[in-house]
């Protein structure tokens, strides 16, 4: 009753150096070679598997008369596509955020010529009103300008 309720519960099954079937629920050791084994896990036979093993694509392939060459050559030229886009738009993002950069430290200059005058400057406040910019609200922005210099100008 032991040895039934082992061999239902098995996954795999194989015949041994001895031809005596053996059943685990481990695969078979690698000195057994693949025609030795009887089912593999999910209950399949070894016909069943080795119908399921080829790929779609291989037979696919097989069934059309293309060589499996072919299809690996077939297989390298979409990821060397799909790596050719990727690095096009890797590059788009980063003309993008050059081109960011760019405007942010020609603003950041006009700024600073701007604070650097001995004019009054004015701002809005958050209410709308037209404000003047003190000495400490004047270094304030000289600062803030002078670091975005610093980072999208360097």
């Amino acid at each position: 009753m032991v040895l039934c309720a082992t061999a239902a519960s098995a996954q795999w099954q194989w015949l041994d150096k001895d031809g005596r079937k053996v059943y685990s629920d481990r695969a078979p050791p690698a000195d057994i070679p693949d025609k030795n084994v009887l089912q593999q896990p999910g209950n399949r036979s070894k016909a069943m598997a080795v119908a399921i093993a080829p790929s779609a694509s291989a037979a696919s392939a097989a069934k059309a008369g293309i060589k499996l060459a072919d299809v690996d050559k077939e297989l390298a030229d979409k990821k060397k596509a799909a790596d050719d886009a990727e690095g096009a738009r890797v590059k788009a993002v980063e003309e993008r955020i050059a081109t960011i950069k760019q405007d942010n430290c020609n603003r950041a200059k006009q700024a600073k010529v701007q604070l650097d005058t001995p004019i009054r400057l004015t701002r809005v406040n958050e209410k709308g009103e037209k404000e003047m910019l003190d000495t400490a609200a004047r270094d304030a922005e000289a600062r803030r300008i002078q670091s975005i210099i610093a980072s999208d100008c360097g």
